[in-house]
């Protein structure tokens, strides 16, 4: 007679898989119960900087740092090479134009001098005394002239005689002849010699305009030669005051080296460095603000450089108007540079998110201000208060505006 077996109660190894399961449902249960998930994190309320969206006035304009400097800068260069020997005028002196401001010295523009003077005296004797040697041919001329024209009328008196003898027959006819060739040779004597006075005449003037000129040119050199040794003390070349001045006594400079700068202080201007983003933005013309001891003063736009440094162009801006009291070159102020016109739209306060989000989204408070939901929005113009929100907000809205660099991916944020 067989006896039944029975089953003992309890788990068996077929239940384990199953205790697994429930074990990992009631973990997910209680993680989610008890706080932090994918898309949520719990933050300290009390750490954000929350503003809120308004529908207002947005002022298109950006704070930007300028320094002072004078309105033109000079370059002083030597206009000769030389040793420096003197420093006549210190740096931030103020000068004239056509101070001296250093004096130096050259051996061999001083050799070129006395040799060009040398030449020039040489050049101007051999003139003298070619026009006294052509006044005295002249003269020798002139004379022979005078014997020619003599003898050819004595010799025209003399055939004139012997023709009417001749034709008298009171003389031979060779002696008639011989008067006739006397007379025409004379007369041909005449005709030469007064050409050869007329072509040396002529050669004449051509050679004392030739040595005219020649020495004309030499004493032109002669003045540029002088004023090169004027040039030995460097001037300044206007008003102002004297900048940098990079030299020692004995220096050897040459010509063309920059040495120091002169600074016109009869106006000024400021030069700024503004962010890149607004490069497509700024053009001469636009005006600025600057605030000075509770005075406003106006400045405009003059120039906008095309190259780019560091992320910043560089502007100058100069004074439309009155300039401030004892202003003084490299002071610095604060610019505010108006890029538009006022207009009425949606904006939301500056802050630290921009960094994380790059305008592209922002974390929008619930209406129980118990937690904050991550939301696309297109922000557009931006001033150093406001960014306006061209989509995506409302106003009245109430955002957050500090750093989301602790709130990592998550979509939502509850505050605690």
């Amino acid at each position: 007679m067989d006896i039944a077996i029975e089953k003992k109660k309890g788990l068996g190894k077929k239940h384990i898989p199953y205790l697994i399961g429930g074990a990992a449902a009631v973990v997910v249960i209680l993680a989610i119960a008890l706080g932090n998930h994918g898309n949520r994190l719990k933050v300290d309320g009390d750490s954000l900087v929350i503003g809120t969206v308004t529908d207002g006035m947005f002022n298109d304009y950006v704070r930007i740092n300028g320094k002072v400097q004078p309105i033109t800068v000079i370059q002083l260069s030597p206009l000769e090479s030389g040793i420096v020997q003197e420093k006549v005028v210190e740096e931030g002196a103020m000068v004239k134009k056509g101070d001296v401001i250093l004096r130096l010295s050259n051996n061999q523009l001083n050799l070129d001098i006395l040799n060009s003077e040398a030449s020039l005296s040489e050049k101007e004797n051999i003139l003298r005394n070619t026009r006294l040697a052509m006044e005295q041919e002249k003269l020798n001329l002139k004379q022979e002239m005078i014997n020619l024209k003599m003898e050819v009328s004595r010799k025209k008196r003399g055939l004139e005689q012997f023709s009417r003898l001749y034709k008298d027959n009171l003389v031979p006819e060779e002696d008639y002849l011989k008067a006739k060739e006397d007379y025409e040779l004379y007369a041909e004597r005449l005709a030469i010699v007064s050409e050869r006075q007329r072509q040396d005449s002529i050669s004449r003037q051509l050679q004392i305009s030739s040595f005219e000129e020649s020495l004309a040119s030499m004493n032109k050199n002669m003045a540029l030669t002088h004023e090169r040794l004027e040039n030995l003390n460097v001037k300044s070349p206007i008003d102002g005051q004297l900048g940098s001045l990079d030299i020692v006594l004995g220096q050897s400079v040459h010509y063309g080296d920059k040495i120091g700068q002169i600074n016109d202080l009869s106006n000024y201007k400021v030069e700024a460095q503004i962010d890149e983003h607004y490069i497509d933005r700024v053009s001469p013309g636009l005006s600025a603000v600057m605030e000075r001891q509770g005075t406003d003063y106006t400045l405009a736009v003059s120039k906008v450089y095309p190259e780019v440094t560091e992320n910043t162009f560089k502007t100058d801006f100069i004074f439309e108007g009155g300039l401030p009291d004892n202003i003084r070159t490299g002071q610095t102020y604060n610019l505010n540079l108006q890029l538009g016109e006022p207009t009425n739209t949606v904006m939301i306060p500056r802050g630290s998110f921009f960094n994380k989000s790059g305008g592209k989204w922002i974390f929008v408070m619930s209406p129980d201000g118990k937690s904050a939901h991550r939301r696309q929005i297109r922000i557009g113009r931006q001033n150093p208060q406001y960014y306006e929100v061209l989509e995506g907000l409302e106003a009245g809205e109430k955002v957050i505006t500090s750093s989301y660099d602790m709130f990592g991916d998550n979509e939502v944020l509850v505050l605690k």
